[in-house]
C-alpha cells in the first residue's frame, strides 16, 4: 500500500511556472502505473506559460477560479471542474482573482520532462 501526503512532498516551481507537488509518478514511486497525479498552484494574479505536452491531461479544480486556455479557446473554471487537455494542445491556465487556485494535474502516459515543451 503505498499513502502520500501532500505535506510530505516536495514543492517545486514547475518550467510552466505553476507551483508543482509530485504525488504519483511511476518513475519515482515503483508503481505499474502509466499516469502521473500532481498537485498544482497559482498564486492571485498570476498564470502558467504557454506550454504543450506530447500527453493527454486532466485539470481537476480543488478551489477557486481561474481561465484556463486551450488552443483557440478560453473558458472560466472553477471549483469542482474537469477539464480535458488533448495531447500537444497549447495550454495555459491564469488566475486573476485574489484567492489561490489549486488543481490536480492527470497525465497519459505519465509526465515526461523532455514531452514538455514551453512556448513563451
Amino acid at each position: 500500500m503505498l499513502i502520500k501526503n501532500l505535506e510530505n512532498t516536495q514543492q517545486i516551481v514547475a518550467s510552466d511556472l505553476s507551483i508543482l507537488q509530485q504525488l504519483l509518478h511511476p518513475d519515482n514511486d515503483k508503481l505499474n502505473i502509466s499516469y502521473s497525479l500532481a498537485h498544482a498552484k497559482l498564486l492571485p494574479h498570476s498564470k502558467s506559460l504557454p506550454h504543450k505536452l506530447e500527453a493527454t491531461e486532466v485539470y481537476y479544480i480543488l478551489q477557486g477560479k481561474g481561465i484556463m486556455y486551450i488552443e483557440e479557446q478560453h473558458r472560466n473554471v472553477q471549483k469542482g471542474d474537469a477539464i480535458f487537455i488533448p495531447a500537444n494542445a497549447v495550454q495555459h491556465i491564469e488566475n486573476p482573482f485574489n484567492e489561490e487556485l489549486i488543481f490536480l494535474c492527470i497525465v497519459n502516459p505519465q509526465w515526461q520532462k523532455e514531452q514538455e515543451i514551453i512556448l513563451a
